[in-house]
């Protein structure tokens, strides 16, 4: 912290230092918050026509709907995406930067292929065959997969106090998920090993998105750079996942996204999913500029208080006593990370070189 005798460069370095932080932690807030609303939308999905009339019994099916709701997912993302990019004049620099496929958006494709097809894959999966509250403890260790990416990619540091908070908050998502956990693990299908596949998928995936995503905001802006995460998701499974599931499995993908489009209400829900998330993860990129990976995706664990809050209010069911323990462990944890000094935070990562090379 700045001194008496502190030169007026260093106390405006301090001052910018300071703000940089503050800013971080306010979008990494603002990821939680959206975060936490997706799982509303997400899971009414599989409610409606046609994922509802998908038997759990007819795995392969089920499957390819999942794919089927992860494409139209992402393509709604990526068009309110372009909305976003569009009304701050971005367009022209995403072009820019989607066409720099070697120096700065492989890496993007790379954070696509872990967010799309892994993670939220993953976690549509863990909500159709096993529930949402699994899916949602599976995810709350997604820090500790970024963090740890981090630190071996690009030694970024996580300091005693950092550690300390991120513990403190995933413990209290653990804390508020844990009894309902176990609750629905009682009453599962034998198929639920494939929602639980799909929940180790989700925190594997957001996890490591986080530290491959970061390679590339070090030389790119991180509104254009989401934009081109979400622009290779929809190619992968345009081009890829989705014609190899019609043409070698024989699923009827088409008739899946008409019936998906078709239905007023799936629709709505997909749309309400898709904004949550859009800038959900504009925030969560922002964040790991600022503050890094390992503490934006951290404070952004904070998902499981809001999640559990909007449940609550939409199933008319008040939370049971562990959410208040929940609640204060979480928030006991982003301030144990917040109260870090601004200095610590900006020095990040060592000096000594990265591993994987350069760009």
């Amino acid at each position: 912290m700045p001194t008496k005798s502190s030169t007026p460069l260093q106390r405006a370095l301090a001052r910018h230092l300071l703000r940089k932080q503050r800013w971080g932690f306010a979008w990494a807030l603002w990821t939680a918050l959206l975060w936490g609303i997706w799982y509303v939308p997400a899971t009414a999905l599989w409610f409606e026509t046609p994922y509802s009339a998908i038997p759990l019994a007819n795995t392969g099916l089920r499957v390819a709907a999942t794919a089927v709701m992860t494409w139209i997912h992402a393509i709604a993302v990526f068009g309110f995406l372009s909305l976003w990019n569009g009304v701050l004049g971005r367009l022209p620099d995403y072009a820019r930067t989607l066409v720099r496929f070697r120096g700065i958006s492989r890496w993007y494709a790379l954070a696509s292929l872990c967010g799309g097809p892994l993670a939220i894959f993953g976690s549509c999966l863990a909500m159709g065959f096993v529930g949402p509250v699994f899916a949602a403890v599976t995810s709350l260790f997604y820090p500790v997969v970024g963090a740890v990416l981090a630190r071996l990619w690009y030694r970024e540091r996580i300091s005693t106090r950092a550690a300390a908070g991120m513990a403190i908050i995933i413990l209290g998502g653990v804390v508020i998920y844990g009894p309902g956990l176990f609750g629905e693990l009682d009453e599962r299908h034998p198929l639920a090993w494939l929602g639980y596949l799909g929940g180790v998928m989700s925190a594997l995936g957001w996890g490591s998105e986080g530290a491959v995503a970061s390679r590339a905001m070090d030389v790119s802006d991180p509104d254009v750079g989401i934009h081109c995460r979400f622009s290779f998701e929809v190619l992968f499974w345009s081009l890829l996942v989705l014609p190899a599931l019609a043409w070698l499995g024989g699923f009827p993908i088409a008739e899946l996204a008409h019936d998906s489009l078709a239905n007023p209400r799936a629709l709505l829900w997909i749309v309400l999913a898709a904004a949550c998330h859009a800038y959900c993860y504009t925030a969560f990129y922002k964040s790991f500029s600022l503050i890094g990976v390992g503490r934006g995706e951290a404070i952004g664990n904070l998902y499981a208080v809001f999640a559990l809050m909007f449940i609550a209010v939409f199933t008319l069911q008040l939370p049971a006593w562990y959410f208040i323990v929940g609640l204060v462990l979480t928030v006991a944890g982003s301030f144990v990370m917040f109260s870090e000094p601004a200095e610590s935070v900006a020095a990040l990562r060592d000096p000594a070189p990265a591993i994987g090379g350069g760009q």
